[in-house]
């Protein structure tokens, strides 16, 4: 079989049926969840589309009560597992064209999704269309799970597990090629602050700060409330080209409004981007502010300002397999005297959420309340399937399977012998959760091919 040949033949049908998908928006809808749609419309809507089709092209399907699904083909005792998630983070702002239009310019699919995860989804779906159309005989069942809630809880994989057998062996298509077979373990943690009574008088009052919407994107927009009479318009905008970044500020009736914009960007490389949120803190901070605002600004700019790997908090880490610990400081929140603070760490596989834990139970001042750790997942760079997957890639793009590891959380960690792979070539940006996220269609295409060899070469 040549599998790069065959999906060739089918370039136009998957290009048609990907702009198709990602023109649904899949976004976490909490408030609009209802009994088989969990999530929201959107991300339901996504759901059954995907199953549907299946359904529709000779797929066997099965939909958990609308948290999770599968596709499945094949038989014997044994399942491949492909592990996909159809959700897709909120777009952010200022995106070049329809964050939801599936626009092609330039040999691109622009869309949020394109890359993170549902571009990489419908390659693996017609990979396996690919496999089931050549008649060629398997032993094993293959079935790609479709998980809806991948962006936030994983909550998706828990449903689906508590009902389904476990894959013996899987891939995530959600990731970079060549393999990745260490991802780094993640946290989600928030942090409290509670009023402080006025100690002084200061020129300032930080009435309200807003930044961010998810605990693992860097946030691109900051804005805060000062009330009090200081001229700050030079200052801020100095502050401003200090830091490479834009923003406004407008004064009326004692109210003092600034905005940061920064550069979103996928939390496991902080670096990647700019935090709106830090930089608006960091000025505000050295600003004369009232008790419950400064310690606010000053928590952030101290910890989090210019430092993405936790030195200043105590919790930096580092191994040779996957690097260093990051941090993300994602939401910030402050209104009334009170801050919250949602942070997203990802920790080397050598190491453990434990230090972490105690270093912000100790914070004085700060309430913990709540902390989430998704273990380090690492796959030895021996074991069978990495080697079959080593096999295809090399064939298939002539260049060497190394094996490289990720701050990121794929689903792939959700089983025992699971690796990410692809849809990223090594030298392609990565502009998952950044605005104007895209899919080069040659990609698109090759990843098929790639995901279909391999998919016949573990289920044969």
């Amino acid at each position: 079989m040549n599998w790069k040949e065959e999906t060739e033949k089918r370039r136009e049908q998957i290009i048609q049926d990907t702009q198709e998908f990602l023109r649904i928006k899949s976004v976490l809808d909490e408030d609009g969840g209802s009994e088989g749609a969990p999530f929201g419309k959107g991300i339901q809507e996504a759901f059954e589309h995907l199953l549907s089709k299946g359904e529709g092209d000779g797929f066997a399907s099965k939909n958990l009560d609308g948290y999770a699904g599968h596709l499945e083909m094949g038989q014997g005792e044994e399942i491949l597992g492909i592990l996909c998630h159809i959700d897709v983070v909120p777009e952010g702002d200022g995106w070049s064209s329809d964050p939801y239009g599936a626009e092609i310019r330039d040999g691109k699919i622009f869309a949020r999704g394109a890359l993170d995860d549902k571009g990489p989804t419908m390659a693996a779906y017609h990979a396996m269309k690919l496999v089931k159309d050549s008649g060629l005989e398997l032993n094993k069942k293959v079935r790609m799970i479709i998980g809806t809630d991948e962006e936030s809880d994983w909550r998706c994989v828990d449903h689906y597990f508590k009902h389904e057998q476990m894959p013996d062996i899987g891939f995530a298509p959600d990731a970079d090629f060549p393999i990745i077979h260490a991802e780094k373990g993640i946290i989600d943690a928030k942090l409290r602050f509670g009023s402080l009574e006025n100690t002084r008088s200061a020129a300032l009052t930080l009435a309200s700060f807003a930044s961010g919407r998810r605990f693992n994107m860097v946030p691109d927009h900051a804005e805060a409330e000062l009330r009090g009479a200081q001229e700050l318009d030079v200052q801020f905008k100095a502050w401003l080209k200090e830091e490479n970044v834009t923003g406004s500020i407008n004064r009326g009736s004692g109210v003092t409004k600034l905005q940061v914009e920064g550069v979103s960007a996928h939390a496991m490389e902080p670096d990647n981007g700019k935090n709106a949120g830090v930089i608006l803190a960091a000025f505000l901070n050295s600003l004369d502010l009232d008790d419950s605002g400064k310690r606010f600004t000053s928590f952030i700019t101290k910890h989090f300002h210019g430092d993405t790997r936790g030195r200043s908090l105590g919790i930096a880490a580092n191994d040779e397999v996957s690097g260093d610990l990051t941090v993300n400081l994602g939401t910030m929140a402050f209104s009334e005297g009170e801050g919250e603070l949602g942070i997203n760490i990802r920790y080397p596989v050598t190491s453990s959420s434990e230090p972490v834990k105690e270093a912000f139970e100790a914070i004085e001042g700060a309430e913990l309340v709540m902390f989430s750790d998704s273990p380090s997942h690492y796959v030895e760079a021996d074991h069978p399937l990495i080697g079959t997957l080593s096999k295809v890639y090399e064939e298939q793009t002539g260049e060497k399977a190394s094996l490289i590891s990720i701050g990121g959380g794929t689903y792939a960690r959700s089983l025992k012998a699971g690796v990410a792979f692809g849809p990223l070539f090594p030298g392609r940006p990565d502009i998952a959760h950044q605005k104007d996220e895209y899919i080069e269609i040659e990609d698109l295409i090759r990843a098929t091919a790639i995901y279909a060899q391999a998919i016949y070469e573990l289920a044969k």
